[in-house]
């Protein structure tokens, strides 16, 4: 049970470390992306840098990469089955890999794609209604920010809707206040009307 713990969060970890933005925006620009608009590695920077198209590209593959280890870690752990323990931690590691990615000196993006890429693999109910949510707020208001905020700060109550363990519901919660505090600048900009809006 130790072992399959540490197996779980190590490689979840690692594969939320990916930097998908970072990566995609140097092979194709040369460009480092943290060097660029908010330095993040996310999908909103790399769309300064690339566009629109690649913006979807990445935000589509950040989703991925935080969905698979929680996929993988629902199949094919047997402990704290019943608890969503494992999936949880898988989840976490996850989102904390890629803000705090080991290939770029903990450095990285604000881990919203990939933390609905955790959200969907564990109630994919969940997961479609936060990104309805998310691109809804973000048409209306050209904020992505606020899209994004919006979007995971009401996770935490549909996941109790859904009656799923309470495990997922404090993931919900944890992980929301955590993305948000990543948006603390953000945040700021949009109180001061100061924020990019999206073009």
């Amino acid at each position: 049970m130790i072992l399959e713990l540490i197996l779980v969060i190590l490689l979840s970890y690692l594969m939320g470390s990916i930097p998908t933005g970072y990566i995609i925006v140097k092979i194709f620009t040369g460009q480092d992306i943290r060097n660029v608009g908010s330095g993040s590695t996310g999908a909103t920077n790399v769309k300064r840098v690339m566009g629109k198209k690649w913006f979807f590209t990445v935000m589509i593959l950040d989703a991925i990469k935080g969905a698979l280890p929680v996929i993988l870690a629902k199949l094919f752990t047997a402990s704290f089955a019943a608890t969503g323990l494992l999936p949880v931690l898988a989840a976490i590691a996850v989102i904390i890999g890629h803000s705090k990615s080991v290939f770029l000196n903990f450095t990285g993006g604000k881990s919203v794609a990939s933390g609905v890429g955790t959200i969907l693999a564990l109630n994919w109910h969940v997961g479609l209604i936060i990104a309805a949510v998310w691109a809804v707020i973000t048409y209306f208001s050209k904020y992505v920010s606020l899209g994004s905020i919006t979007a995971l700060a009401i996770s935490p109550f549909l996941m109790w809707y859904f009656n799923e363990p309470v495990a997922y519901v404090c993931y919900c919660a944890l992980g929301a206040i955590y993305i948000i505090y990543l948006h603390r600048e953000n945040i700021k900009r949009l109180v001061s009307g100061k924020e990019n809006k999206v073009r």
